[in-house]
């Protein structure tokens, strides 16, 4: 993630599927979803009326919906 935000409180994530990102406990996600969003809005990825959601998953949840 530190190609995205240039902050290196988030080398601790891993794209782990479609949609799907795993993070250490030590990344903030207070921080993340905003630095994320800032980012796919600059590459044009999100348009202006759309949002990125953050959402934690526990251990052994199925997050597959």
């Amino acid at each position: 993630m530190r190609n995205f935000t240039n902050d290196a409180v988030f080398d601790d994530t891993l794209p782990i599927g479609d949609g799907l990102l795993e993070a250490g406990y030590r990344v903030p996600l207070e921080r993340l979803g905003p630095a994320m969003e800032d980012w796919f809005r600059r590459k044009g990825y999100l348009k202006p009326a759309d949002r990125l959601v953050v959402t934690e998953v526990a251990r052994g949840e199925n997050y597959s919906s």
